[in-house]
């Protein structure tokens, strides 16, 4: 099977350098050296050419020895869970995390000492839907932009690599003008799966469909999708509509109910598994697309597979929360220099990662300029762009080039 080629600035190595310089090809010696490489990315050693990887020189000695799965998800989701019980809790209104179990317990059935109509009324329909919503939002952001890099060979790819957030943009910002925001949700999904549709479809057009084709494709539907929006913006929206538009645009939590958990929770869980059960196929795609096929991969049908599965898990993102950025972009280069290259050591720990960055990002922005509140893309990005400054500082391998 011939490799599809990539377009120069799109990455011609893999994700997050390391492992094979320039070129996807590997049959006879070059293919076996690929197989071996590619069972130690399952291992989860540094020699690997997965997202996270470096390669500062030949392999010397023992690989560097990384913590335990169990403990890296365990410390995780501790910490989530912390998170989330510290994040209700803050803000004006006098709670503690014993408050917070008892309304949660309340709501559960349990034998507690219920809550007063307000308390219970600040815990259990508003900041806990908010603080559940941005834990899954942060969850799904970060395993959809470690599958895309994995997929495109790019370190530099992000969850809305396919217009994703300029379509769901067009139809919030639709329902938003008229009018009838209760359709949102439904009105942004809708508008990222056209604009994934004509993102694959112009990347088919040309007959060859490539990764590269592929991230084309897809900043050509952004920018018009773009357009739109700011047309629709420019000539119909006035006061609390544009007010509205504004906190969509720059991403936010702010109007989170159980029924945004209820969504982004079922996309993180339902794709989030099928990604994680991809995890050898994606340590393959590191060393390009003739040797995953020589290691028994079916390129073309597992990307565009998984790739619409990234697509469909960032729709429902941005449909609760709008388009928040850098967390699918820095959170995986951040997580793999502790959990190593494999995908599946990479995946589960990235997503409790973003999970927890995500609702302090989001508890920053509601708390810092009380009574006012930030869209919460604008905490993300002040926080992501030094992270990734520094990310890219040490980055190494061709695709940092």
């Amino acid at each position: 099977m011939s490799a599809p080629t990539l377009p120069s600035g799109t990455g011609t190595g893999p994700a997050h350098g390391g492992g094979r310089p320039h070129g996807t090809g590997g049959t006879g010696a070059a293919g076996a050296t690929a197989t071996g490489r590619t069972a130690t990315a399952a291992t989860g050693h540094d020699r690997a050419a997965t997202p996270g990887a470096r390669r500062d020189g030949p392999a010397t000695g023992a690989p560097r020895r990384r913590p335990p799965l169990a403990l890296l998800v365990g410390a995780g989701a501790l910490a989530l869970l912390g998170t989330v019980l510290v994040a209700v809790t803050v803000g004006p209104s006098g709670l503690g995390v014993a408050e917070v179990l008892r309304g949660v317990g309340g709501h559960a059935g349990l034998d507690v000492v219920p809550l007063d109509r307000l308390q219970d009324a600040i815990v259990w329909q508003i900041r806990l839907p908010r603080v559940l919503t941005a834990a899954a939002v942060g969850a799904g952001l970060a395993l959809a932009g470690a599958v895309m890099q994995s997929l495109t060979r790019n370190p530099l790819a992000d969850p809305y690599l396919l217009g994703l957030s300029s379509g769901a943009s067009v139809g919030a910002v639709a329902v938003l003008v008229l009018g009838v925001a209760v359709l949102l949700p439904v009105a942004a999904f809708a508008g990222a799966l056209v604009a994934l549709v004509a993102s694959l479809a112009l990347a088919r057009s040309g007959g060859t469909l490539s990764p590269g084709r592929a991230v084309l494709a897809g900043l050509a539907v952004s920018q018009l999708c773009a357009a739109l929006t700011s047309f629709v913006v420019f000539w119909t929206a006035t006061g609390d509509s544009y007010r509205e538009i504004l906190d969509w645009l720059l991403g936010s939590v702010a109007g989170a109910s159980w029924s945004s958990v209820a969504i982004s929770g079922t996309a993180v869980l339902v794709v989030g598994a099928v990604l994680l059960a991809s995890s050898g196929r994606l340590d393959a795609f590191a060393f390009g697309d003739t040797a995953a096929a020589a290691l028994g991969v079916a390129v073309d049908r597992t990307r565009w597979t998984l790739l619409t599965l990234v697509a469909l898990l960032t729709g429902a993102m941005v449909a609760v929360s709008g388009s928040i950025g850098f967390v699918g972009l820095v959170l995986p280069h951040a997580v793999s220099a502790l959990t190593g290259p494999a995908h599946r050591r990479l995946l589960p720990v990235a997503a409790l990662a973003g999970a927890v960055v995500l609702v302090w990002a989001d508890t920053l922005a509601r708390t810092v300029f009380d009574p006012r509140e930030l869209p919460v893309g604008i905490v993300t990005a002040l926080i992501g762009v030094p992270v990734f400054a520094v990310v890219l500082r040490r980055g190494r391998g061709p695709a940092w080039a």
